[in-house]
């Protein structure tokens, strides 16, 4: 079994009928037969043993990224057809030389690591993508002392609060009685950064304008 001289004209035109129907010395993914195969050529094939060529660019283009090949790497003489060069140089096509359709448990088990860590990886990177930002959209009522507080400096005030995550929007003055007027007020807030307990806390902070702080309603984006 074997490829014979790969630097000798009769190795490589082993090579060559053996890479004619396929795209890797073993199984179907890169592995370390080809880097050892690969290894023990002395340079590009000839343009006339094209399927030689063509698998020689394609392992070549990985650089140094054939070290991370699945498999074990084993002397050159492992790999290739039964019957190596000396068949060549008999010109024995005999097909039985070849089994094209063999599997092997090794290339097997090494294609199977590599699906998994392919697997792995893309999970990986499928839970690490962010997800939709949840959003919240919250209208408070906030009541002042009596009827003499400055609701518009009380607004000032309340919008004055900046925090990551949380948008000011319209607002209204709503009469509650006895010439007292409420001041209404809407926001949009990123639920993982700004809760409701934060708003009350930073709006009753202003003690000399607000009495009090409702939501009056809570609606998801």
């Amino acid at each position: 079994m074997g490829f014979g001289d790969l630097k000798s004209a009769a190795g490589l035109k082993v090579l060559n009928e053996f890479l004619a129907d396929r795209s890797y010395i073993q199984g179907f993914t890169p592995s370390q037969a080809d880097v050892a195969v690969f290894s023990a050529l002395s340079g590009p094939p000839s343009a006339d043993l094209c399927h030689a060529l063509r698998w020689y660019n394609h392992i070549k283009s990985f650089g140094k990224a054939t070290a991370s090949f699945p498999g074990q790497k084993k002397d050159v003489s492992a790999y290739g057809p039964a019957g190596g060069a000396s068949a060549a140089d008999d010109d024995d096509d005999d097909d039985d030389d070849i089994d094209l359709f063999g599997s092997d448990e090794e290339d097997d088990a090494a294609a199977a690591e590599l699906k998994e860590k392919r697997l792995a990886e893309y999970a990986a990177k499928k839970a690490a993508k962010p997800g939709p930002i949840a959003k919240s959209s919250i209208v408070l009522d906030i009541k002042p002392w009596d009827d003499e507080t400055d609701l518009g400096e009380m607004e000032k005030l309340v919008r004055g609060i900046e925090t990551d995550g949380l948008v000011w929007g319209a607002s209204k003055q709503v009469p509650v009685g006895y010439g007292i007027k409420k001041l209404q007020i809407m926001c949009v807030v990123e639920d993982a950064k700004v809760g409701t307990d934060f708003l009350e806390e930073s709006i009753t902070a202003f003690e000399d304008f607000v009495q009090s702080v409702d939501v009056v309603a809570f609606n998801k984006i």
